[in-house]
């Protein structure tokens, strides 16, 4: 048998920030990368430098770009980012994130890596760190940190929660918003041509011109949770979530309440989203019930503000690879990480989703079968109830139990991010 070639040790930048979700992903690919041998420099907000170096690699912070230093500026940038209507929104991500801080971040990565030369470059989808990416000429691999956001034929647009289109009134419909939807990003992407040009590239009339442009666009979630389409890009790769707990999550101790009554685990997001009195309103639900609660409130909430029943254990945070093990049920806001950590344990779920990405997860939860949902306003008494409804029915339990198959098959099946990220190290 011939002997296989070692993998030649590369050196990776990973240009992201620390907006909640998108790290612990980004970081479980460097960390992989790290232990195959390679040497990963990480571009990211002060805020993140233990994360950083916890996961083994080396650190560099956002200077001269637009960077967070502590979680009091996350939560206020969360908060801008947040309140209004849909159009106020995206201009708030206009001006925070997509054209805003495009000259810096792209200045910035063209910089680290004319001091810190590297075989190749992962960045988070944020169009400055693309462009920056790009300009070095090396490789380049987005990363789409849950599913994939594109608007995209025969895919429900992003944010609304919807399945996909069925019959010819379905699909007018998702094309006449995704329309729209491209006009306005096209209208507001305008303004990265400047940033381009600083850096010898090309316009773009829209910001998705960028993914196309780059090497791979690595999708950090599973095939069979997303739903797909035909007009999905040839460089797009599903690769699997990535599951590791985030640094701050702390080491297996003393978590669990006391008794051998259920396991409840409730995760809720990790960066601010005014979801204290949700926490409040699930600790009274499970209360009612013969269950063990551990709610884990993150580092936006102070876990003192939770007032818990003496079956409910509030902690700020837990590492739930030893939690999920444990658990009969998860309470979530239905956060990529925090449904596909669930379902990789095999564990049914009640989701309440708050914003974000969260309803697009939750109408995935429910096609599999693998949960319930609940209005994020819902009384103690309805959460109760839905909690009752996946401890009591087996079904739920089952269809989450068969997609942890699921995803093992994958992982065990198909190329990884790191796999994949490795083979741009070929040639």
């Amino acid at each position: 048998m011939a002997e296989t070639s070692p993998r030649p040790r590369g050196r990776f930048l990973l240009a992201t920030t620390d907006v909640g979700g998108t790290l612990p992903p980004a970081l479980g690919l460097a960390a992989e990368l790290v232990r195959r041998g390679h040497s990963v420099l990480v571009l990211s907000d002060p805020l993140s430098e233990e994360a950083v170096r916890t996961a083994g690699c080396d650190f560099r912070p956002w200077q001269l770009a637009q960077h967070i230093d502590t979680i009091d500026q996350q939560t206020a940038l969360m908060v801008e980012m947040e309140k209004g209507n849909g159009l106020q929104q995206l201009r708030a991500a206009r001006d925070l994130f997509i054209v805003g801080p495009a000259a810096g971040f792209a200045a910035e990565v063209v910089a680290t890596v004319r001091e810190h030369p590297v075989d190749v470059v992962l960045s988070d989808g944020v169009p400055g760190m693309l462009i920056g990416a790009q300009a070095t000429g090396r490789p380049t691999a987005a990363l789409m940190a849950n599913i994939y956001l594109r608007p995209t034929p025969g895919m429900p647009l992003m944010a609304l929660g919807w399945l996909p289109p069925r019959g010819p009134l379905g699909r007018a419909r998702d094309a006449v918003i995704r329309r729209a939807t491209g006009l306005v990003l096209d209208r507001f992407t305008r303004g990265l041509n400047p940033a381009l040009a600083a850096n010898g590239r090309p316009p773009v009339r829209g910001v998705f011109e960028l993914f196309d442009r780059c090497t791979e666009v690595l999708v950090l979630t599973s095939p069979s949770f997303d739903f797909s389409s035909p007009h999905i890009p040839a460089n797009v790769h599903f690769v699997g979530p990535q599951l590791d707990d985030p640094a701050w999550a702390g080491d297996a101790g003393d978590w669990r309440p006391p008794g051998d009554a259920p396991l409840v685990l409730v995760a809720t997001s990790s960066t601010f989203q005014d979801q204290l009195d949700l926490l409040r309103r699930v600790a009274t639900a499970l209360g009612e019930l013969p269950v063990r609660g551990l709610i884990t409130a993150g580092r936006a909430v102070d876990p003192a503000d939770v007032a818990a029943p003496a079956n409910v254990r509030v902690v700020r945070a837990a590492p739930h690879r030893a939690v999920l093990p444990e658990a009969a049920a998860v309470v979530t806001h239905a956060g990529h990480g925090s449904v596909l950590k669930a379902l990789a344990a095999g564990v049914p779920l009640v989701c309440m989703p708050m914003g974000r990405d969260q309803k697009d997860n939750t109408v995935r939860v429910l096609r599999l079968g693998a949960g319930v949902r609940v209005d994020e306003k819902a009384p103690p008494e309805r959460i109760a109830a839905a909690v009752r409804q996946v401890l009591d029915e087996p079904g739920y339990a089952d269809a989450a139990r068969r997609f942890a198959e699921t995803l093992a098959t994958e992982a065990k099946t198909r190329p990884s991010a790191a796999d994949r990220a490795e083979g741009l190290l070929i040639g």
